[in-house]
């Protein structure tokens, strides 16, 4: 199993140390653009391979497209990271060529890959990848829907006092700070709803802080957070490679499914050894369709900028 990860910043860094750390992978390899960076992070990388007792070859290189040849999975994390008080959305015009030129070198190299798609705005690029690519759509996933649903189990925990480990939630819609929709109806500790423990203020106030919660890491750290976006990978890489036939909401494109076409937004999907192997319709309420829909407006007008 060959990974390729594109941008070896603190985000594509991340990917590579936990997929590395799992161990199911034979080969990572590092590409960026800038002169000797992906090589020194990868040989920074192995020397903690016999500390951390894993045997996945690391290795990097300088837009040397060649050497990512054949790979099975390629993550997109290339391009520029939010800073305090940017939006998402405003990445798109220096991101979108990023993309595009990424994606297309990659699929010369490994025809048969996985994309998986991380850079920002990540629904878009998502459906940049469709657009311009011949790949088909069962093996184009954004991240997006794997960290926000993360980030939602980490406030949802905080909230109710409990191990993060009796705690389950999932967050569908947009990958951005207003499109994300975080199904509190839904989440439980240990298949009990969470409303049997928390009132509604306080459950109201987890939904608005996983909301923010990109924003409000890039508001602490002056960048991207990079660990908890690496790890959302990991696990869909891992899923794939071992075919775990595993559920995670994920950037993909509907045709029909929660009343929607042609748009790249999170829903619940299985991954396995194919990539998208099944896109799973959960009922929504009145309400949660509503927000939904409100959501893909907000997607669709960001596709609007796209020159594709």
């Amino acid at each position: 199993m060959k990974v390729t990860v594109v941008g070896a910043g603190a985000v594509g860094a991340s990917c590579a140390e936990y997929i590395a750390i799992k161990d199911f992978a034979s080969e990572v390899v590092l590409l960026d653009i800038k002169e000797g960076y992906a090589e020194g992070k990868a040989m920074d990388l192995m020397q903690t391979a016999s500390l951390n007792g894993f045997d996945t070859k690391i290795t990097g290189t300088t837009n040397d497209y060649s050497k990512t040849a054949n790979s099975d999975i390629c993550v997109i994390t290339s391009g520029i990271p939010r800073k305090p008080g940017m939006t998402r959305e405003e990445l798109i015009g220096i991101n979108a060529g990023i993309v595009k030129t990424v994606s297309a070198n990659l699929i010369e190299h490994s025809p048969n890959t996985i994309m998986i798609v991380v850079s920002n705005p990540m629904d878009t690029m998502t459906y940049l990848v469709h657009k311009t690519t011949d790949l088909p759509k069962h093996r184009i996933i954004g991240m997006g829907g794997a960290l926000d649903s993360a980030r939602f189990k980490y406030r949802l925990a905080e909230a109710l006092g409990a191990p993060i480990s009796d705690v389950d939630g999932m967050v569908i819609g947009g990958h951005s700070d207003k499109g994300m929709l975080p199904l509190t109806r839904l989440a439980t500790r240990n298949s009990v709803p969470v409303s049997k423990f928390i009132s509604e203020e306080r459950l109201a106030q987890v939904l608005e802080d996983t909301k923010v919660g990109g924003a409000t890491l890039t508001k602490l750290l002056g960048t991207s957070a990079w660990y908890a976006p690496g790890a959302a990978v990991s696990g869909l890489v891992q899923a794939i490679a071992m075919d775990l036939k595993k559920m995670f909401p994920c950037s993909t494109l509907l045709e029909g499914e929660y009343g929607l076409n042609d748009i790249c937004i999170g829903v619940p999907v299985v991954l396995g050894r194919n990539g998208i192997e099944e896109v799973v319709e959960i009922e929504l309420t009145d309400a949660e369709q509503a927000k939904m829909n409100e959501s893909a407006e907000g997607v669709r007008k960001t596709n609007g900028l796209l020159d594709v």
